[in-house]
Protein backbone atom coordinates (compact mmCIF):
# COMPACT_ATOMS: atom_id res chain seq x y z
CA UNK A 1 0.00 0.00 0.00
CA UNK A 2 0.81 3.74 -0.34
CA UNK A 3 -1.78 5.67 1.76
CA UNK A 4 -1.36 4.30 5.41
CA UNK A 5 -4.88 3.00 6.84
CA UNK A 6 -3.76 5.43 9.35
CA UNK A 7 -3.77 8.09 7.06
CA UNK A 8 -6.54 7.43 5.31
CA UNK A 9 -8.43 6.93 8.51
CA UNK A 10 -7.11 10.33 10.07
CA UNK A 11 -7.13 12.60 7.27
CA UNK A 12 -10.16 11.59 4.92
CA UNK A 13 -11.11 14.90 3.84
CA UNK A 14 -7.07 15.28 2.81
CA UNK A 15 -6.91 12.21 1.17
CA UNK A 16 -9.85 12.88 -0.80
CA UNK A 17 -9.00 16.36 -1.70
CA UNK A 18 -5.46 15.26 -2.87
CA UNK A 19 -6.98 12.99 -5.15
CA UNK A 20 -9.67 15.17 -6.70
CA UNK A 21 -6.51 17.95 -6.74
CA UNK A 22 -4.23 15.65 -9.17
CA UNK A 23 -7.32 14.75 -10.99
CA UNK A 24 -8.67 11.45 -9.80
CA UNK A 25 -11.89 10.38 -9.01
CA UNK A 26 -12.83 11.54 -5.18
CA UNK A 27 -14.68 7.81 -5.29
CA UNK A 28 -11.76 5.66 -4.77
CA UNK A 29 -11.73 7.10 -1.85
CA UNK A 30 -15.10 6.84 -0.14
CA UNK A 31 -14.83 2.93 -1.24
CA UNK A 32 -11.21 2.50 0.01
CA UNK A 33 -13.37 3.91 3.82
CA UNK A 34 -16.05 1.60 3.37
CA UNK A 35 -13.96 -1.63 2.61
CA UNK A 36 -12.25 -0.43 5.71
CA UNK A 37 -14.80 -0.22 7.62
CA UNK A 38 -16.11 -3.71 6.81
CA UNK A 39 -12.33 -4.71 7.36
CA UNK A 40 -12.66 -4.12 10.91
CA UNK A 41 -16.11 -5.33 11.07
CA UNK A 42 -15.47 -8.66 9.54
CA UNK A 43 -11.93 -8.93 12.18
CA UNK A 44 -14.12 -8.00 15.04
CA UNK A 45 -16.95 -10.15 14.15
CA UNK A 46 -14.31 -12.92 13.55
CA UNK A 47 -12.67 -12.82 17.09
CA UNK A 48 -15.87 -12.96 19.04
CA UNK A 49 -17.03 -16.11 17.17
CA UNK A 50 -13.18 -17.51 17.69
CA UNK A 51 -14.07 -16.53 21.49
CA UNK A 52 -17.44 -18.28 21.27
CA UNK A 53 -15.50 -21.13 19.66
CA UNK A 54 -13.19 -21.04 22.73
CA UNK A 55 -15.80 -20.98 24.89
CA UNK A 56 -17.94 -23.69 23.95
CA UNK A 57 -14.79 -26.21 23.65
CA UNK A 58 -13.50 -25.27 27.11
CA UNK A 59 -17.06 -25.94 27.90
CA UNK A 60 -17.60 -29.32 26.43
CA UNK A 61 -14.67 -30.62 28.36
CA UNK A 62 -16.45 -28.99 31.95
CA UNK A 63 -19.20 -30.80 31.07
CA UNK A 64 -17.62 -33.86 30.71
CA UNK A 65 -15.86 -33.64 33.52
CA UNK A 66 -18.16 -33.15 35.84
CA UNK A 67 -19.99 -36.28 34.62
CA UNK A 68 -22.48 -35.47 30.76
CA UNK A 69 -22.04 -37.95 28.66
CA UNK A 70 -20.33 -37.09 25.78
CA UNK A 71 -22.90 -38.40 23.51
CA UNK A 72 -25.71 -36.58 25.61
CA UNK A 73 -27.66 -33.73 24.63
CA UNK A 74 -25.81 -31.40 26.83
CA UNK A 75 -22.52 -32.11 24.80
CA UNK A 76 -23.90 -31.89 21.31
CA UNK A 77 -25.61 -29.05 21.71
CA UNK A 78 -21.80 -27.49 22.61
CA UNK A 79 -20.80 -28.80 19.76
CA UNK A 80 -23.31 -27.67 17.28
CA UNK A 81 -22.53 -24.64 18.77
CA UNK A 82 -18.90 -24.42 18.30
CA UNK A 83 -19.16 -26.19 14.47
CA UNK A 84 -21.52 -23.39 13.42
CA UNK A 85 -19.25 -20.98 15.05
CA UNK A 86 -16.61 -22.50 13.09
CA UNK A 87 -18.08 -22.46 9.58
CA UNK A 88 -19.09 -18.35 10.43
CA UNK A 89 -15.46 -18.44 10.95
CA UNK A 90 -14.51 -20.18 7.46
CA UNK A 91 -17.32 -17.76 5.85
CA UNK A 92 -15.87 -14.36 7.55
CA UNK A 93 -12.32 -15.36 6.83
CA UNK A 94 -13.01 -15.98 2.65
CA UNK A 95 -14.86 -12.31 3.29
CA UNK A 96 -12.04 -10.72 4.46
CA UNK A 97 -9.58 -12.28 2.23
CA UNK A 98 -11.77 -10.59 -0.71
CA UNK A 99 -12.13 -7.26 1.41
CA UNK A 100 -8.62 -7.08 2.07
CA UNK A 101 -7.63 -8.25 -1.53
CA UNK A 102 -9.49 -5.18 -3.17
CA UNK A 103 -8.83 -2.35 0.11
CA UNK A 104 -4.81 -2.96 -0.38
CA UNK A 105 -5.59 -2.45 -4.47
CA UNK A 106 -6.90 0.89 -4.44
CA UNK A 107 -4.39 1.85 -1.94
CA UNK A 108 -2.44 1.33 -4.60
CA UNK A 109 -4.65 3.63 -6.63
CA UNK A 110 -4.96 6.34 -4.68
CA UNK A 111 -2.32 9.34 -5.25
CA UNK A 112 0.41 10.93 -2.89
CA UNK A 113 -1.50 14.19 -1.50
CA UNK A 114 0.90 17.54 -2.81
CA UNK A 115 1.78 19.57 0.05
CA UNK A 116 -0.44 22.12 0.61
CA UNK A 117 1.65 24.94 -1.05
CA UNK A 118 1.68 23.42 -4.34
CA UNK A 119 -1.16 25.36 -6.94
CA UNK A 120 -3.74 23.58 -7.63
CA UNK A 121 -4.30 22.76 -11.58
CA UNK A 122 -3.08 22.07 -14.85
CA UNK A 123 -0.30 23.77 -16.90
CA UNK A 124 -1.62 26.65 -16.33
CA UNK A 125 -0.70 26.63 -12.91
CA UNK A 126 2.60 26.01 -12.53
CA UNK A 127 4.47 28.55 -11.17
CA UNK A 128 8.18 29.83 -12.53
CA UNK A 129 10.07 30.19 -9.69
CA UNK A 130 13.70 31.12 -11.13
CA UNK A 131 15.43 31.67 -14.28
CA UNK A 132 19.01 31.94 -15.37
CA UNK A 133 21.04 33.00 -18.18
CA UNK A 134 20.16 34.85 -21.58
CA UNK A 135 17.85 33.07 -24.13
CA UNK A 136 19.44 33.43 -27.75
CA UNK A 137 17.50 34.52 -30.84
CA UNK A 138 16.20 32.49 -33.58
CA UNK A 139 17.33 35.01 -36.11
CA UNK A 140 20.78 36.27 -35.88
CA UNK A 141 22.11 39.55 -37.49
CA UNK A 142 23.51 37.59 -40.16
CA UNK A 143 22.16 34.10 -40.05
CA UNK A 144 19.32 31.41 -38.66
CA UNK A 145 19.90 29.10 -36.26
CA UNK A 146 18.97 25.02 -37.09
CA UNK A 147 16.97 23.61 -34.94
CA UNK A 148 18.72 20.54 -33.13
CA UNK A 149 18.17 17.65 -35.86
CA UNK A 150 19.53 19.61 -38.61
CA UNK A 151 22.42 20.37 -37.10
CA UNK A 152 23.65 16.98 -35.71
CA UNK A 153 22.64 15.33 -39.13
CA UNK A 154 24.80 18.09 -41.01
CA UNK A 155 28.11 17.19 -38.48
CA UNK A 156 27.50 13.70 -38.82
CA UNK A 157 26.16 13.05 -35.02
CA UNK A 158 22.86 11.64 -35.54
CA UNK A 159 21.34 8.60 -38.11
CA UNK A 160 17.19 8.97 -37.61
CA UNK A 161 16.79 7.02 -40.29
CA UNK A 162 19.13 3.86 -39.89
CA UNK A 163 17.77 4.19 -35.90
CA UNK A 164 14.32 3.74 -37.49
CA UNK A 165 15.25 0.84 -39.34
CA UNK A 166 17.24 -0.81 -36.80
CA UNK A 167 14.64 -0.96 -34.13
CA UNK A 168 11.74 1.81 -35.11
CA UNK A 169 11.07 5.20 -34.76
CA UNK A 170 12.26 6.87 -31.44
CA UNK A 171 15.54 4.71 -31.37
CA UNK A 172 17.72 7.10 -32.02
CA UNK A 173 21.16 6.11 -33.82
CA UNK A 174 24.37 8.49 -32.25
CA UNK A 175 27.62 8.28 -34.20
CA UNK A 176 30.94 9.54 -34.32
CA UNK A 177 31.20 12.79 -32.17
CA UNK A 178 27.54 12.57 -31.30
CA UNK A 179 28.65 9.32 -29.61
CA UNK A 180 31.23 10.85 -27.76
CA UNK A 181 29.30 13.52 -26.51
CA UNK A 182 26.69 11.05 -24.66
CA UNK A 183 29.36 9.59 -23.21
CA UNK A 184 31.03 13.09 -22.22
CA UNK A 185 27.82 14.24 -20.53
CA UNK A 186 27.17 11.12 -18.91
CA UNK A 187 31.06 10.88 -17.75
CA UNK A 188 31.03 14.64 -16.67
CA UNK A 189 27.48 14.42 -15.03
CA UNK A 190 28.98 11.43 -12.79
CA UNK A 191 32.12 12.90 -11.68
CA UNK A 192 30.19 15.91 -10.39
CA UNK A 193 27.52 14.05 -8.20
CA UNK A 194 30.18 11.63 -6.77
CA UNK A 195 33.44 13.93 -6.70
CA UNK A 196 31.62 17.41 -5.84
CA UNK A 197 28.41 16.23 -3.95
CA UNK A 198 29.10 13.53 -2.14
CA UNK A 199 27.00 10.29 -3.79
CA UNK A 200 27.74 6.84 -4.43
CA UNK A 201 27.51 5.83 -7.62
CA UNK A 202 25.71 2.77 -8.61
CA UNK A 203 25.46 0.75 -11.69
CA UNK A 204 22.12 -1.06 -11.38
CA UNK A 205 20.38 -3.28 -13.63
CA UNK A 206 18.29 -2.66 -16.74
CA UNK A 207 15.45 -4.63 -16.14
CA UNK A 208 13.13 -5.20 -12.57
CA UNK A 209 10.64 -7.42 -11.39
CA UNK A 210 7.10 -5.87 -11.02
CA UNK A 211 7.80 -5.87 -6.94
CA UNK A 212 10.52 -3.46 -7.62
CA UNK A 213 8.31 -1.73 -10.38
CA UNK A 214 4.91 -1.43 -7.98
CA UNK A 215 7.47 -0.45 -5.17
CA UNK A 216 8.59 3.36 -6.75
CA UNK A 217 4.76 3.54 -8.04
CA UNK A 218 5.19 2.70 -12.13
CA UNK A 219 2.78 0.11 -11.33
CA UNK A 220 0.28 0.41 -11.49
CA UNK A 221 -0.31 4.15 -12.56
CA UNK A 222 2.43 3.85 -15.49
CA UNK A 223 2.71 0.07 -16.33
CA UNK A 224 1.06 0.91 -19.88
CA UNK A 225 4.25 3.07 -20.23
CA UNK A 226 6.93 0.46 -19.64
CA UNK A 227 8.49 -1.68 -21.63
CA UNK A 228 7.91 -5.85 -20.78
CA UNK A 229 9.86 -9.14 -21.10
CA UNK A 230 6.71 -11.13 -20.47
CA UNK A 231 9.01 -14.44 -20.46
CA UNK A 232 10.55 -13.61 -17.92
CA UNK A 233 8.13 -11.01 -16.08
CA UNK A 234 10.38 -8.64 -15.63
CA UNK A 235 10.55 -4.25 -17.35
CA UNK A 236 12.84 -2.27 -19.09
CA UNK A 237 13.91 0.07 -16.70
CA UNK A 238 11.81 3.71 -17.26
CA UNK A 239 14.39 5.52 -15.56
CA UNK A 240 17.34 4.48 -12.76
CA UNK A 241 14.84 5.80 -10.24
CA UNK A 242 13.12 2.34 -10.29
CA UNK A 243 16.09 0.04 -9.58
CA UNK A 244 17.99 2.44 -7.11
CA UNK A 245 15.56 3.09 -4.83
CA UNK A 246 14.56 -0.69 -4.69
CA UNK A 247 17.92 -1.04 -3.31
CA UNK A 248 16.60 -0.96 0.04
CA UNK A 249 13.10 -2.39 -0.14
CA UNK A 250 12.42 -4.08 3.17
CA UNK A 251 15.60 -2.96 5.01
CA UNK A 252 15.98 -0.44 7.93
CA UNK A 253 18.76 2.12 7.75
CA UNK A 254 20.68 2.08 11.42
CA UNK A 255 20.23 5.42 13.66
CA UNK A 256 22.72 8.01 12.32
CA UNK A 257 23.32 6.45 8.73
CA UNK A 258 21.49 9.09 6.82
CA UNK A 259 21.22 10.28 4.79
CA UNK A 260 21.89 8.00 2.08
CA UNK A 261 22.59 9.66 -2.01
CA UNK A 262 23.09 7.69 -5.13
CA UNK A 263 24.01 8.57 -8.25
CA UNK A 264 23.29 6.30 -11.37
CA UNK A 265 23.57 6.37 -15.27
CA UNK A 266 20.72 4.04 -17.28
CA UNK A 267 19.84 3.52 -20.97
CA UNK A 268 16.01 4.28 -20.00
CA UNK A 269 12.70 3.13 -22.05
CA UNK A 270 9.41 4.17 -22.48
CA UNK A 271 6.38 3.89 -25.16
CA UNK A 272 5.65 7.42 -24.31
CA UNK A 273 6.90 9.03 -27.59
CA UNK A 274 4.06 8.72 -30.02
CA UNK A 275 1.97 12.16 -30.09
CA UNK A 276 1.82 13.65 -33.31
CA UNK A 277 3.44 17.21 -33.78
CA UNK A 278 6.88 18.73 -33.50
CA UNK A 279 7.86 16.78 -30.53
CA UNK A 280 8.39 13.86 -33.09
CA UNK A 281 11.07 15.62 -34.82
CA UNK A 282 14.72 15.15 -33.81
CA UNK A 283 15.41 13.82 -30.68
CA UNK A 284 13.44 16.04 -28.11
CA UNK A 285 10.64 12.72 -27.47
CA UNK A 286 12.17 9.12 -27.67
CA UNK A 287 11.58 5.82 -26.81
CA UNK A 288 15.09 4.81 -25.67
CA UNK A 289 17.42 7.70 -23.92
CA UNK A 290 20.39 8.17 -21.69
CA UNK A 291 19.95 9.52 -18.37
CA UNK A 292 21.98 10.07 -15.22
CA UNK A 293 19.29 9.68 -11.97
CA UNK A 294 20.17 11.32 -8.27
CA UNK A 295 18.20 9.04 -5.28
CA UNK A 296 18.16 10.11 -1.89
CA UNK A 297 17.05 8.66 1.25
CA UNK A 298 16.32 10.98 3.87
CA UNK A 299 14.99 11.92 7.34
CA UNK A 300 11.43 13.21 6.86
CA UNK A 301 12.31 16.89 8.89
CA UNK A 302 15.35 17.03 6.03
CA UNK A 303 13.36 16.05 3.10
CA UNK A 304 11.76 19.56 2.40
CA UNK A 305 15.54 21.13 2.26
CA UNK A 306 16.62 17.91 0.48
CA UNK A 307 14.72 18.68 -2.15
CA UNK A 308 16.18 22.18 -2.73
CA UNK A 309 19.63 21.07 -2.50
CA UNK A 310 18.74 18.13 -4.87
CA UNK A 311 17.35 20.75 -7.93
CA UNK A 312 20.32 23.43 -7.53
CA UNK A 313 22.39 19.96 -8.06
CA UNK A 314 20.84 19.90 -11.52
CA UNK A 315 20.92 23.63 -12.05
CA UNK A 316 24.73 23.45 -11.60
CA UNK A 317 25.41 21.65 -14.04
CA UNK A 318 22.85 23.57 -16.58
CA UNK A 319 24.82 27.14 -15.94
CA UNK A 320 28.36 25.01 -16.22
CA UNK A 321 27.30 24.05 -19.10
CA UNK A 322 25.98 27.84 -20.09
CA UNK A 323 22.33 26.61 -21.30
CA UNK A 324 19.39 29.19 -20.26
CA UNK A 325 16.90 27.54 -18.45
CA UNK A 326 14.47 27.87 -15.74
CA UNK A 327 13.04 26.11 -12.55
CA UNK A 328 9.22 25.12 -12.76
CA UNK A 329 7.02 24.37 -9.12
CA UNK A 330 4.26 21.72 -10.66
CA UNK A 331 0.88 22.14 -10.50
CA UNK A 332 -1.10 19.44 -8.47
CA UNK A 333 -2.12 18.02 -12.21
CA UNK A 334 1.18 17.92 -13.94
CA UNK A 335 3.46 16.60 -11.03
CA UNK A 336 2.75 12.75 -11.09
CA UNK A 337 0.52 10.59 -8.74
CA UNK A 338 3.22 9.62 -6.74
CA UNK A 339 5.33 13.06 -5.81
CA UNK A 340 4.15 15.44 -2.72
CA UNK A 341 6.08 18.36 -4.26
CA UNK A 342 8.06 18.90 -7.80
CA UNK A 343 10.37 21.31 -9.85
CA UNK A 344 11.49 21.10 -13.33
CA UNK A 345 14.24 22.40 -14.85
CA UNK A 346 14.05 23.49 -18.57
CA UNK A 347 16.35 24.82 -20.74
CA UNK A 348 15.67 26.47 -23.84
CA UNK A 349 16.63 25.37 -27.52
CA UNK A 350 17.00 28.24 -29.49
CA UNK A 351 16.95 26.08 -32.83
CA UNK A 352 12.75 25.31 -32.08
CA UNK A 353 12.75 28.30 -29.98
CA UNK A 354 10.73 25.90 -26.95
CA UNK A 355 11.55 25.43 -23.06
CA UNK A 356 12.73 21.78 -22.81
CA UNK A 357 12.18 19.39 -19.41
CA UNK A 358 15.77 18.08 -18.88
CA UNK A 359 15.38 17.29 -15.32
CA UNK A 360 12.43 16.23 -12.88
CA UNK A 361 13.58 16.85 -9.00
CA UNK A 362 10.93 15.41 -6.31
CA UNK A 363 9.83 14.72 -3.11
CA UNK A 364 7.66 11.66 -2.30
CA UNK A 365 7.07 12.11 1.55
CA UNK A 366 6.77 8.45 3.16
CA UNK A 367 4.70 7.24 -0.09
CA UNK A 368 7.25 5.18 -1.81
CA UNK A 369 8.69 3.94 1.39
CA UNK A 370 5.73 2.97 2.91
CA UNK A 371 5.30 0.52 -0.10
CA UNK A 372 8.60 -1.08 -0.29
CA UNK A 373 8.60 -1.01 3.64
CA UNK A 374 12.13 1.49 4.05
CA UNK A 375 12.73 2.57 7.52
CA UNK A 376 15.08 3.87 9.29
CA UNK A 377 15.93 4.29 13.58
CA UNK A 378 15.89 7.86 14.59
CA UNK A 379 17.90 6.76 17.58
CA UNK A 380 19.69 3.22 18.90
CA UNK A 381 16.86 0.85 20.02
CA UNK A 382 14.07 3.02 18.47
CA UNK A 383 11.25 1.63 16.43
CA UNK A 384 11.72 2.29 13.12
CA UNK A 385 9.57 4.71 11.48
CA UNK A 386 9.96 5.33 7.59
CA UNK A 387 11.91 7.44 5.39
CA UNK A 388 11.54 10.10 2.45
CA UNK A 389 12.59 9.34 -0.60
CA UNK A 390 13.47 12.17 -3.26
CA UNK A 391 15.06 11.41 -6.79
CA UNK A 392 15.99 14.13 -9.90
CA UNK A 393 17.34 13.57 -12.74
CA UNK A 394 21.25 14.91 -13.29
CA UNK A 395 20.57 15.37 -16.33
CA UNK A 396 18.50 13.56 -19.07
CA UNK A 397 20.37 13.54 -22.18
CA UNK A 398 18.25 14.01 -25.40
CA UNK A 399 17.19 17.64 -24.75
CA UNK A 400 20.18 18.72 -22.83
CA UNK A 401 21.99 17.43 -26.19
CA UNK A 402 19.41 19.40 -28.38
CA UNK A 403 19.91 22.73 -26.08
CA UNK A 404 24.09 22.35 -26.80
CA UNK A 405 23.35 21.35 -30.30
CA UNK A 406 21.05 24.62 -30.83
CA UNK A 407 22.94 26.97 -28.83
CA UNK A 408 26.11 26.35 -29.86
CA UNK A 409 26.01 26.06 -33.37
CA UNK A 410 28.15 28.64 -35.32
CA UNK A 411 26.78 30.42 -38.17
CA UNK A 412 29.71 28.44 -40.42
CA UNK A 413 28.01 25.02 -39.47
CA UNK A 414 30.30 24.09 -36.89
CA UNK A 415 29.41 23.41 -33.27
CA UNK A 416 31.78 24.63 -30.03
CA UNK A 417 32.40 22.37 -27.18
CA UNK A 418 30.71 23.82 -23.86
CA UNK A 419 34.19 23.98 -22.12
CA UNK A 420 33.38 21.39 -19.39
CA UNK A 421 33.22 18.60 -21.90
CA UNK A 422 36.76 19.76 -23.83
CA UNK A 423 38.49 17.21 -21.37
CA UNK A 424 36.33 14.73 -22.58
CA UNK A 425 35.71 15.31 -26.22
CA UNK A 426 39.55 16.20 -26.61
CA UNK A 427 38.29 19.05 -28.80
CA UNK A 428 37.00 22.73 -28.60
CA UNK A 429 35.20 22.52 -31.91
CA UNK A 430 33.63 19.88 -34.50
CA UNK A 431 33.38 20.65 -38.06
CA UNK A 432 31.20 19.61 -40.58
CA UNK A 433 32.68 16.45 -43.04
CA UNK A 434 34.72 17.79 -45.84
Amino acid sequence: MSIGLTRLREEPDRVRQGAIDKGEEAAIVDRALELDGRRRQLLAEGDALRAERNSASRRIGEAVREGARPDGPEVAALKRASSEAGARIAALDGELATVGAELDELLLRIPNPADPDVPVGGEEANEVVRTWGDRLRREEPTWTRRPHWEVAERLGMLDLERGAKITGSGFPVYRGHGAALQRALIDWFLAVHTGENGMTEIWPPAVVNAASARGTGQIPDKEELMYVVPRDDLYLVPTAEVPVTNLHRDEIFEAGSLPVRYAAYTPCFRREAGAAGKETRGILRVHQFDKVEMVLFEQPADSRAALEWLTERGEILLRRLGLAYRVLLLATREMGFVQARKYDLEVWAPGVERWLEVSSCSDFGDYQARRMAIRYRPEPGAKPVLVHTLNGSGLALPRTVAAILESYQQADGSLVVPEVLRPYLGTARIEPPA
